[in-house]
């Protein structure tokens, strides 16, 4: 993966500028030593890695203020980060940035149940909003599959789902409010808890732009009622392209389950001997769940498995209690880290319609065998938010590369078909080259344009989002 290459006058300062920083903050919250920088030296997507030139962890949004505001005046890339959970590179540094980290920001500052919301610092993690509102009966409803671990400042920059997504949206969906400070330390608020406010949406623009236009501190989430019930049913097949078939009439007949997740035969393996989760060992898995009343739950279900019977399915099981439900959902959740222990793997975030599921999920064998590569499916099926993970060794001269390779076909496929580069784990380093697959030069130029308006200086995580050599250009532009 390339990255420009640093600036010597930002490297050269870093003395003086840890120092104003040490004088800015409290003095555990920067951290300069290279053994401690690495920690911070790459994300969620491992195979790149760098160690920046210094970290700092503050706690409020005033201490975040002051950080931009001294590397504004230094011109010093800064490179913020949630928890690191990223799949795309989102939070990779470069030598001369400085990585912003909010772990510490993880207060819960406001909740108001009779308007249904909660107002947290980014920093907080996904499940834990759900944790601060559950005795109350109340839930946030993107989950990501990383929810223990990422934070809301990350889902923000990403637009996260999660495998509820298909009936409870995308973090743009959930999100009412931000707290965010500019390059310049320049701290604003967009949206708020009540009613859509008047003028440009530009929380809209926040929410998936990467860490590109400023750092959030703070969150107004949307949080939700519980339903009365919820209940999973597996159900097993011989091909992928039949499951996939499965899935595509499901949301013909207008049925809206909450999730429907796929997993083929790799994927089911790994898991079921990682967790446990009594699933069938097949070709293709689907997890179908829908809430409401018993009565409705038991309505949806028929509906939804008599739709499944259409497609001759090898095995057909319905939870009929809550541990094995939970079962079947820590299966699922486990998925990354339970295909972990087959080996190193890319994990990939096309989005397609549903409609085209057979036919891509078809070719991504074919292209498998072209590469002689491994690959595994796990995925949001029910919006098209497809995570192929393609197996290599890392040790193996040359199968990183391949796995790039195949890597790009894939989402090549995926814009093909009338689908996107991604669908919830963002740009990033990982697709940045073929952002100009899915737009032309006009499109990126009025993405760019914004990015102008936020940050002219174009320091706000670097090397992201825009191919190297238009964003090369428009720094040395600003610069």
């Amino acid at each position: 993966m390339q990255m420009p290459k640093p600036n010597d006058l930002v490297i050269a300062g870093k003395s003086a500028l840890v120092a104003s920083l040490r004088a800015a903050l409290p003095g555990d919250a920067v951290i300069d030593d290279i053994a401690e920088t690495r920690a911070y030296e790459c994300d969620g997507l491992a195979a790149y890695t760098c160690p920046p030139l210094a970290v700092v962890l503050p706690r409020t949004t005033e201490e975040v203020s002051a950080v931009l505001r001294i590397c504004h005046a230094a011109g010093v890339p800064v490179v913020p980060r949630g928890s690191g959970t990223s799949l795309a590179g989102g939070a990779l540094p470069t030598a001369d940035s400085i990585v912003l980290g909010v772990a510490r920001l993880n207060d819960v500052l406001e909740t108001d149940y009779d308007n249904r919301f909660i107002r947290v610092q980014s920093g907080r993690t996904n499940l834990s909003v759900t944790q601060a509102v559950e005795e109350r009966g109340f839930f946030y409803a993107p989950d990501p599959s990383s929810q223990l671990a990422c934070a809301i400042a990350g889902n923000i920059a990403m637009n996260s789902g999660g495998a509820h997504c298909l009936k409870y949206g995308v973090t743009t969906n959930n999100l009412l409010g931000v707290t965010m400070v500019l390059m310049d330390g320049e701290v604003i608020e967009l949206g708020g808890p009540f009613c859509d406010p008047g003028g440009l949406d530009l929380l809209g623009l926040v929410c998936g732009s990467e860490g590109q236009l400023g750092v959030v501190t703070e969150a107004t989430l949307r949080i939700l009622p519980k339903p009365e019930g919820a209940r999973p049913v597996l159900m097993g097949f011989d091909s992928a392209e039949v499951a996939g078939a499965c899935v595509a009439d499901i949301i013909k007949a207008g049925v809206l389950p909450v999730a429907i997740e796929f997993m083929d035969r790799p994927c089911i393996t790994a898991c079921e001997n990682f967790t446990g989760a009594g699933y069938p060992i097949c070709e293709a898995l689907l997890i179908v769940e829908v809430e409401g009343s018993e009565a409705e739950i038991d309505h949806q279900l028929g509906l939804i498995m008599a739709i499944a019977a259409q497609h001759d399915p090898v095995e057909m099981r319905e939870s009929r209690s809550a541990e094995e439900s939970a079962a079947i959902w820590h299966g699922r959740k486990s998925a990354f880290g339970a295909m972990g222990q087959m080996g190193d793997y890319i994990c990939l975030d096309g989005t397609i319609p549903v409609s085209a599921l057979p036919h891509v999920l078809r070719r991504i064998g074919e292209l498998a065998q072209e590469y002689g590569l491994g690959v595994a499916n796990v995925f949001h099926a029910g919006d098209g938010n497809m995570h192929p993970l393609i197996l290599f060794d890392a040790n193996k001269e040359g199968d990183l590369a391949l796995a790039e390779g195949m890597g790009e076909d894939i989402l090549r496929l995926c814009v093909e078909v009338g689908g996107c580069l991604t669908g919830e784990h963002g740009v990033g380093v990982e697709k940045r080259e073929l952002m100009s697959t899915q737009f032309a030069p006009s499109d990126l130029e009025a993405q760019m344009q914004v990015k102008d308006v936020f940050d002219p200086g174009w320091l706000l995580n670097p090397s992201k989002v825009f191919p190297l050599s238009v964003s090369a250009a428009r720094r040395d532009r600003a610069a």
